[in-house]
């Protein structure tokens, strides 16, 4: 028996975008008891429609989520208390505009993309709905066969708002680990910090826990991070710490040797071995990828406010090459000395 709403009954929640995170999340939902429904590609709605939904994670938890436990659709209706969107951030004007005459006014939307101001995009498409951004914080694998797989910690988090409330208890139920905010800017700004790392375990070809377990990809990332960190605080940016220690100490400590690393910041390799980056899956699957909504958002920022992001200007470059038939697989070592001869030309220039 499906639990019941504050209309009455269960919560109807379509998820905009049936890829990984859509796949995991809206599953999680559909196993605690809301009425979900899929938006996707047909060949992925065909997997979920053959095989159902295999939810697996880091730490052993199964759920399995059979065909008649939820809907698929390739375009939304407007029967929905909750639409997720979980597009890439490419497409979330598009996205918008098929929900623009079909949603009725006052219902809920969430943003769960990477970048800033998804939510803004959405906002302006569908004035009469409640929009709100939100993130989700972990990392899921498509294994075929409608398996997913969250292979890192973390929760869905959301700006606050009282109409959350009547979907408080399917949420709990799912075990997403959903995290309201009144100020959710701060950790959008902190997650896209994380996210830098994107780019870089895509040219590596690594697993994540491999990539960050090694100095010299660390230190790319590091260089990354301290370029946005300059970036926000000239903007009067303050992200929020998700991390044990604070945005700054970590970025140098990314630089420390691999044995102090590890012993230091033992929960950041917290990585199942076959996580990776979303980014890394774009790019083998010939997709075009986040890289302007990540690095593109910090070099517009340093833009904006005078500061220097070469480091992030040639991981769009490079990640734009790879998009464009131009892929290679990038040591660290090789990788580093890129982004330290873009710094060294850059600072030349100004010299």
């Amino acid at each position: 028996m499906r639990p019941e709403s504050e209309s009455g009954s269960a919560p109807r929640v379509t998820v905009l975008g049936a890829g990984s995170i859509g796949c995991y999340v809206g599953g999680r939902l559909a196993a605690a008891g809301a009425e979900v429904t899929f938006v996707g590609r047909p060949r992925v709605l065909e997997e979920l429609n053959t095989y159902g939904l295999r939810l697996t994670d880091l730490d052993g938890n199964t759920a399995q989520v059979e065909p008649d436990a939820f809907h698929t659709a390739t375009e939304p209706t407007g029967d929905a208390d909750l639409v997720l969107i979980t597009v890439k951030s490419a497409g979330t004007a598009t996205a918008a505009a098929e929900l623009a005459g079909v949603l009725a006014p006052g219902t809920v939307v969430l943003s769960l993309q990477n970048g800033i101001g998804n939510d803004a995009v959405i906002r302006e498409i569908l004035p009469t709905c409640v929009v709100l951004p939100g993130m989700v914080m972990f990392n899921v694998v498509h294994n075929d066969q409608g398996h997913f797989h969250r292979g890192t910690a973390g929760t869905v988090d959301v700006a606050d708002d009282p109409v959350l409330n009547r979907f408080a208890g399917v949420f709990a139920r799912s075990g997403l680990g959903f995290k309201r905010h009144a100020d959710l800017l701060s950790i959008q700004w902190a997650k896209l910090l994380l996210n830098l790392n994107n780019p870089i375990n895509a040219l590596s070809g690594r697993p994540l826990r491999e990539e960050l377990g090694n100095r010299d990809y660390r230190r790319c990332l590091s260089m990354a991070q301290r370029e946005a960190l300059a970036a926000m605080d000239a903007a009067r940016i303050r992200p929020a710490r998700l991390t044990p220690l604070p945005p700054e100490v970590m970025a140098r400590l990314l630089t420390a040797p691999d044995g102090l690393f590890r012993r230091v910041a033992a929960k950041v390799l917290a990585i199942d071995p076959v996580a990776r980056s979303s980014m890394a899956d774009d790019l083998a699957a010939g997709r075009a990828t986040e890289i302007p909504w990540l690095c593109g958002e910090i070099v517009s920022l340093g833009a904006m406010v005078g500061i220097p992001t070469p480091v992030n200007q040639k991981l769009i470059e490079l990640v734009s090459a790879a998009e464009n038939g131009d892929r290679r697989t990038w040591s660290g070592s090789e990788l580093l000395a890129q982004l330290e001869s873009a710094a060294r030309d850059d600072a030349a220039n100004k010299g």
